[in-house]
């Protein structure tokens, strides 16, 4: 549908279902989710001149001279919310922000990702994203243990186990039905390895409606979870000695009859993979460590991202090695659609827009440079070190180094964002610097 025709849709859905509060939503620069409500009788007007807004009150948004900001809604992106009642009912629509210029504002995310995605789309690329989100769940009360709190978790299950400790059955189920009645196709849900540990696999969209997905999924889970009286924890390492939280990202690139252009046969493909996506994969590996202080956010991503043969420490492809930084899927082998490949390294506290945007402009990179696929790496992690393979970033420091330095993030994030992220991440990292123990340095270089 065109625009027009989708504001048409919106505007008799939001009477003819009686809803009485239309929730414009936006992220900030580090991924936190924004919102305001307004009635049904002003979102005509919001559509065509968009809804002001102090922007400074939105971190890494504006400063309080240039605080007046416009946010105008995505009508393409309009649900219902299935948890509000359906009388005098909610609905979201995420939005695009805007100077009172009407110019789009550089520190808007959802803006940097639309940037990436049409940059590709005039080079005749589109691309399609799946995301598998993992996340914890807790009991309300902690326990504590050695002077801290401690998360309690729900069961002992593990990976893919169909047992009564799995206690969160109900609560995934009634998730994904939330999520489906949001229009997000969930491809499977699933009990992940660590215990209390969850997973949810969304299936393929084009790039920014995958974001807003896994924005709303973020929502959608914490929201299911406050209904059972759980909280439900997207933290990348919230528990010592048992497996972190990833967010995997399963790419590909179609041309604009629907073709996978990943997908080849025959004399110069490696595991099927085109020679498109071969330089593909090569700019994921070779700009991996400039853009992990986008992907991988926090203090405690680190702590996920240790030696210990589940996660990627390194720059390396392969077909069968899960703890390859990007891994070559081989579940439905000769289905040409299905070929893809599998980023292993973000987690769940990372921007979706911005990392989408900044894996996307490293693939594009790569295939602009003809930068050629190193050799497939089969080998242990203990293996790696001394083998030439690049180290990616040990912990926020090295990672705010990386991308400090790097001109392709400064191009594809624009100026505000760039700048706005180094200084952030740079104090964040100095707090943390200036508080840690050695008995914490220890275990976080051990595999905390």
């Amino acid at each position: 549908m065109t625009n027009e025709q989708n504001i048409d849709f919106v505007l008799r859905s939001v009477e003819e279902r009686d809803i009485r509060f239309v929730r414009l939503w936006f992220t900030d620069v580090l991924g936190n989710l924004k919102s305001f409500a307004i009635s049904p009788e002003d979102l005509e007007e919001a559509f065509e001149e968009g809804i002001g807004f102090d922007g400074s009150a939105v971190d890494g948004f504006a400063t309080l001279e240039e605080s007046d900001m416009l946010a105008f809604p995505d009508a393409s992106t309009f649900q219902v919310l299935p948890w509000r009642p359906s009388e005098a009912g909610v609905a979201r629509i995420f939005c695009d922000i805007k100077t009172p210029h009407r110019e789009p504002f550089m520190g808007d995310p959802r803006a940097c990702a639309l940037r990436a995605f049409r940059k590709a789309d005039a080079a005749g690329y589109i691309l399609n994203v799946s995301p598998e989100l993992e996340f914890f769940y807790f009991k309300e009360d902690t326990t504590v243990k050695e002077g801290s709190a401690v998360p309690v978790p729900l069961d002992d299950a593990g990976y893919f186990d169909l047992t009564p400790e799995d206690s969160a059955r109900d609560l995934r189920r009634d998730t994904v039905l939330e999520l489906e009645q949001m229009s997000i196709p969930v491809e499977y849900s699933y009990h992940a390895m660590a215990p209390s540990q969850n997973s949810l696999s969304l299936r393929y969209s084009e790039a920014v409606t995958c974001a807003d997905n896994i924005m709303t999924a973020r929502l959608v889970v914490k929201q299911a979870a406050y209904a059972h009286d759980i909280f439900a924890s997207f933290m990348p390492k919230p528990l010592s000695g048992v497996p972190g939280s990833a967010l995997f990202l399963c790419q590909s690139l179609f041309d604009h009859d629907g073709n996978n252009l990943f997908w080849a046969q025959g004399e110069g493909s490696v595991h099927h993979l085109s020679e498109l996506a071969q330089h593909y994969v090569a700019g994921l590996l070779a700009y991996a460590p400039e853009y992990t202080l986008v992907t991988n956010p926090t203090v405690n991503s680190y702590k996920r991202l240790v030696p210990n043969g589940e996660v990627p420490c390194y720059a390396t492809w392969g077909s069968k090695n899960r703890s390859a930084f990007v891994r070559v899927p081989t579940y439905k082998p000769g289905k040409q659609l299905s070929r893809r490949v599998e980023l292993r390294s973000p987690d769940p506290t990372c921007n979706p827009y911005l990392t989408i945007a900044v894996t996307l402009a490293a693939g594009m990179r790569g295939i602009e440079e003809g930068l050629e696929l190193p050799p497939e790496s089969n080998v242990t992690f203990d293996k790696l070190e001394g083998s030439g393979a690049q180290r990616l970033p040990r912990d926020l420091g090295e990672a705010v180094e990386a991308f400090e330095g790097s001109k392709l993030m400064r191009e594809v994030l624009g100026d505000h964002i760039f700048e706005y992220l180094l200084a952030e991440k740079r104090e964040e990292w100095s707090e943390y610097s200036q508080t840690v123990t050695d008995w914490e340095l220890r275990h976080y270089y051990g595999g905390f």
